[in-house]
């Protein structure tokens, strides 16, 4: 039987509302889900936030503590050197905005080598310290304090009041410091230079300053100052040279010369020494303490002395072989030995002269052993492979390492000028030359006397066992063609001028 329609109507109502409210409850169960989901997303949004906002506080202060120690001196807690280069920069460019005058001072403390060398580096560290914190304590408002390194430090400080400001910080670093239970006056040489007065960037005013630090120092220490009128002329001068050795160098104006080396047991020439010589066209001679050290400085001590050894190999090569003299020597610098490519450089260039290897003496100073010995054993045992042969020089200025020399395939030993001057003369200096002749005979060495004057010398040290000598009694360098006459005046049966001299020697006994 049939059902009215209004009964089937509301049955399928009933059923639409029912399937409303299930998906109404199922949406709602679904959207509180996802609000759940939402909340728990947002908490861990927020301790993610939390963590990073910590970490970002962690990254702000390790990077702040890492420019602190980049900035720092880590003795004194000064600004470090390169802090106090850009310190320097600003302060002079807001000077010339401002018209302010700025006063660099440079310090470097006295006697401060002693210190150590007598009580060790730890009080060396307390007094830097020390120093430090003087320097602190007595900045003024607007100074920069800082410790350029070793026991050096500078002031930037205002260029008003000078002379009372340096006197009162030479005050201050003179005064007494008690280390170990000693008291201890470090006194400290102080340099200062004016900007804008004396220079109007940092780099002069830096060189400027060390240039009146050196003057205070050369004038005994304890003491500033100034840069002034003549120390600019030295300045100039010092610039007008460098641009000179600059052209010079490659134009071959630096020349050699040659000191002859004789043999003791009848003074005939054997070897010379290469030496660098400067005849410059307005100076005239230039003294090579001034230009070589000055060559050292600008980096050119390796083109110096390549072109150097060039033309004197090449020049002596024929000596050699007519037996005018058996060996070429020629003295490289540390800076070249600290070259790890030296010996292979020095062979190549060997190999464009005429001069064998055998025929060649390489002059090693000791302060390059005792520095880096592990080099100096590649560079000795490389070359002396190839036959080149090995000199010691300044053998018994305080160097010496007899440990490391048995180390080393050393053929000559040349014994310092400073040593010889007292032969014969002093009984104290006279058993110490003995001592160190036989030091280096026990190595199998020939030994070379350098600084020779006069007979006394001469005949003490023929008496005593030297192999060679060398100095203004036999002859002073001299250019390649004056050498060349007195060895074939020589060799042509010519009277040595000291044959009279090694003739008394060789009556003495060994020691008299």
């Amino acid at each position: 039987m049939d059902q009215p329609a209004e009964h089937i109507d509301a049955a399928v109502a009933a059923r639409r509302i029912e399937r409303e409210r299930r998906a109404r409850r199922e949406a709602e169960a679904l959207l509180e889900s996802k609000a759940l989901e939402l909340f728990q997303a947002s908490q861990d949004l927020r301790q993610v936030s939390e963590a990073l906002a910590g970490r970002v506080d962690e990254l702000e202060a390790e990077r702040a503590l890492t420019l602190h120690l980049a900035r720092t001196d880590g003795l004194t807690g000064l600004l470090n050197r390169g802090a106090f280069t850009a310190a320097l920069i600003n302060r002079l460019e807001a000077a010339e905005r401002s018209g302010e005058a700025v006063a660099l001072f440079v310090i470097d403390l006295d006697r401060f080598k002693h210190l150590n060398d007598s009580l060790g580096h730890h009080a060396g560290d307390q007094l830097l310290n020390e120093i430090g914190r003087r320097l602190r304590a007595g900045a003024l408002d607007g100074d920069v304090v800082s410790r350029l390194g070793g026991d050096e430090f500078a002031v930037i400080a205002s260029g008003e009041g000078l002379r009372k400001r340096a006197q009162a910080l030479t005050q201050l670093l003179t005064q007494t410091h008690t280390i170990y239970g000693r008291a201890i006056a470090p006194g400290a040489s102080i340099g200062v230079a004016v900007f804008p007065t004396d220079a109007t960037d940092a780099t002069d005013l830096q060189r400027f300053a060390d240039m009146a630090l050196y003057r205070a120092k050369a004038a005994g220490g304890s003491r500033w100052s100034a840069f002034d009128d003549e120390l600019r002329q030295a300045s100039a001068a010092r610039h007008s040279l460098e641009t000179e050795l600059r052209r010079a160098i490659p134009a071959g104006d630096i020349v050699p010369w040659f000191q002859p080396v004789v043999d003791a047991s009848d003074g005939r020439i054997t070897a010379v020494e290469v030496l660098a010589r400067w005849n410059h066209a307005e100076r005239g001679m230039i003294p090579p303490g001034v230009f070589v050290p000055l060559a050292e400085e600008l980096d050119l001590i390796a083109e110096l002395d390549g072109a150097l050894f060039q033309t004197a190999c090449q020049r002596a090569a024929p000596w050699v072989a007519e037996g005018l003299i058996d060996t070429v020597s020629c003295n490289v610098s540390q800076r070249e030995l600290l070259d790890p490519s030296f010996s292979r450089n020095l062979m190549r260039r060997l190999a464009d002269t005429d001069l064998p290897a055998t025929a060649l003496t390489v002059e090693i100073t000791e302060t390059f052993l005792v520095h880096d010995l592990s080099m100096a054993r590649r560079h000795i045992e490389r070359l002396a492979s190839r036959g080149v042969r090995i000199a010691l020089d300044d053998f018994g200025t305080g160097y010496s390492n007899l440990r490391a020399l048995l180390q080393l395939p050393i053929h000559t030993v040349k014994l310092d000028q400073s040593l010889i001057g007292g032969v014969g003369r002093d009984p104290r200096v006279s058993k110490l030359v003995r001592a160190m002749l036989g030091a280096a005979k026990s190595l199998d060495a020939r030994i070379v006397a350098e600084g020779v004057e006069d007979e006394a010398q001469a005949i003490f040290l023929r008496a005593a066992g030297c192999d060679r000598m060398q100095g203004y009694l036999f002859a002073r360098p001299m250019p390649a063609d004056d050498v060349e006459a007195l060895m074939r005046s020589q060799a042509a049966g010519a009277e040595a001028p000291t044959d009279r001299i090694m003739a008394a020697a060789a009556t003495l006994r060994v020691g008299r």
